[in-house]
């Protein structure tokens, strides 16, 4: 075939005229007698594969909102001036003041403002069926630097995703995913608090991933694709081998939102799209179908999975079961120790007496001591956390 030009003919070639005869109102002409009237359907016009309208990204805007406004009220409970005379910031900042980066490096609140507030511990998880705390720990930050990275995060992967598929299924995916996290970290960390958004993140990540392989027919660099992104996972979760980093709340995460992926970000098929777009009769009387069967396996398969996750783990928990004692070499999953550093924490002792509202602490181990204004509201455990800080 010929590239069609508009220019005109060269000298000395043959011209070639081409004459239309239009038939004028009521008339007809002899080589338009047995012509057919009916003209084949155009062709619809190329779109680029979208089964999905583009939704406004209102709710992860919101998420990020909600965390800073919760950071915040948690600095306002802590009030680090009325418990401690070494507090950053506390001529600028006042109530607002940061622990010291001894007791808190990630510039934040100490840990009981952060259990009353909801932190994951899993004793009382445990003990007084406190479940609610698996999903309000990851509304929580432990310091500034901890809720800027996180939120950066969400900002940059949330909005993108919620633009494809709706809040709907975003938000679901974020909150259930989250809750997944929590579920894996109180099976395997007893001791210490957790907090953060990173379970629910990892979530976001890992329906990334299950979104590429469910939907892997309609992508054109699939392996490209693939591999940036198995490339990002594997850096974000490297991260977690060190230590203070609770890894099993991002591998909960991740798992719970790969298998949600299956279920909540699955697209129809471009040839299902295409014939819903395109002039009857155009692409062939039959009908195309809307999923491809891998994806309605993978769907069924993914609940199943979700469900039994779910349902036994929470049982597991409420039970008291310490999933270490059934996994010996679970723990090198959230940290690997290296001459740098030590990944389990070492028995620490404290004394301690109280004179008023002073609480006098000494460590047994380095011999350090220190004072604290004591509250009646103080748990054993805020005890044993402020060891544990003295003695570090």
């Amino acid at each position: 075939m010929g590239r069609v030009s508009d220019s005109p003919p060269v000298e000395g070639e043959d011209k070639l005229q081409i004459k239309v005869d239009h038939p004028r109102s009521g008339g007809t002409t002899p080589n338009n007698q047995h012509r057919s009237t009916k003209s084949p359907p155009r062709p619809p016009p190329q779109q680029m594969y979208q089964p999905f309208k583009n939704h406004v990204s209102w709710l992860v805007p919101t998420f990020v909102v909600i965390n800073i406004v919760l950071f915040i009220i948690v600095m306002y409970i802590n009030d680090c001036p009325k418990r401690s005379d070494n507090c950053l910031g506390a001529n600028v900042l006042g109530r607002f003041a940061f622990q010291t980066l001894k007791e808190n490096p990630l510039l934040g609140p100490a840990s009981p403002a952060l259990q009353r507030m909801g932190a994951l511990v899993v004793k009382k998880v445990v003990d007084q069926h406190q479940v609610w705390r698996l999903v309000s720990c990851t509304w929580l930050h432990a310091g500034v630097f901890h809720i800027l990275a996180n939120m950066l995060s969400l900002l940059v992967v949330g909005i993108r995703l919620e633009q494809e598929f709706g809040f709907v299924r975003i938000g679901l995916l974020y909150t259930i995913s989250g809750v997944g996290g929590s579920l894996l970290s109180s099976l395997f960390i007893r001791t210490t608090i957790s907090v953060g958004a990173s379970g629910a993140l990892f979530g976001l990540l890992g329906g990334m991933l299950s979104e590429l392989l469910t939907n892997w027919t309609i992508y054109a660099n699939k392996l490209a694709a693939l591999l940036t992104l198995v490339l990002i996972i594997a850096i974000n979760l490297a991260v977690g081998i060190l230590p203070h980093v609770d890894n099993y709340a991002h591998l909960g995460g991740f798992g719970t939102g790969f298998l949600l992926g299956f279920v909540f970000l699955i697209r129809p098929q471009y040839a299902w799209v295409r014939q819903r777009n395109s002039p009857p009769g155009y692409y062939g009387n039959s009908s195309k179908p809307k999923y491809k069967m891998y994806q309605h396996v993978l769907l069924v398969l993914s609940l199943v999975l979700l469900v039994a996750g779910f349902v036994t783990g929470l049982v597991l928990l409420l039970r008291g079961v310490d999933g270490n004692d059934h996994c010996p070499w679970c723990h090198y999953l959230s940290c690997i120790p290296t001459p740098l550093w030590k990944c389990r924490s070492e028995q620490v002792y404290c004394e301690s007496s109280t004179i008023q509202n002073q609480l006098n602490l000494k460590c047994l181990t380095n011999g350090k001591s220190n004072v604290y204004l004591f509250d009646a509201s103080n748990s054993t455990t805020s005890l044993e956390q402020l060891c544990s800080a003295l003695c570090s």
